[in-house]
């Protein structure tokens, strides 16, 4: 295992209609692209009785071009950005890193897909998430005062901010679709389903 991860991850999170306007904004302020559009399979875990999400915590296992185990301590909510605690680092092999948490007694909780795009800008790092159930800008940067510069340079309304993880949006969808709450949030599972900010409890913040 070799050890990449910092801290303490500060971040604030966005629902948008239209993602390629924002990598065009990217482009036009001369971003630095420091990942193209990659596919995520991300595993989540938690023991038998879900002690972790019921603090706030995760436990992900996630694969892009590297397979990463990433545990996140309870969010913090300033100002519309998530303060909290991250220690991530690389695995040699998605499997048995898979294995290794079921064989100390974790189970997967919650599966999901999504395709990011990064950029770097500023002190910031810029996410494009396309999700199954919509897209998404995330900022993440050392403080709430330069993820704000951040927002404000791309247009982002920032009471828009969403206070919360994909997985607590998952389930506000499967209150609007019940028959997805035993499914995985995959691109091929929700295909075919239109999915609306209102679905979402959202707000665009680019409209």
């Amino acid at each position: 295992m070799i050890s990449s991860g910092k801290m303490e991850e500060t971040e604030a999170k966005f629902y948008v209609s239209d993602l390629k306007r924002f990598e065009a904004r990217l482009q036009e302020l001369e971003a630095l692209l420091i990942q193209p559009r990659v596919l995520e399979i991300n595993l989540r875990f938690d023991l038998p009785g879900g002690g972790l999400r019921s603090e706030g915590r995760v436990l992900r296992l996630r694969q892009d071009t590297e397979a990463r185990l990433t545990y996140k301590g309870g969010s913090v909510n300033q100002q519309g950005v998530l303060k909290r605690t991250e220690i991530e680092f690389i695995v040699e092999d998605f499997e048995k890193a898979r294995q290794f948490l079921e064989a100390l007694g974790y189970r997967r909780l919650f599966y999901y897909e999504k395709y990011r795009t990064t950029y770097e800008f500023g002190r910031c790092h810029i996410m494009l998430d396309e999700l199954p159930y919509g897209n998404f800008v995330e900022i993440e940067g050392e403080s709430v005062e330069v993820i704000q510069i951040a927002a404000r340079e791309l247009d982002l309304k920032w009471d828009a901010a969403i206070p919360t993880s994909y997985h607590a949006l998952f389930d506000r969808l499967c209150q609007r679709y019940p028959a997805l709450i035993s499914t995985d949030l995959s691109f091929a599972a929700l295909q075919g389903i239109t999915v609306t900010a209102a679905d979402l409890s959202v707000q665009p913040a680019d409209d």
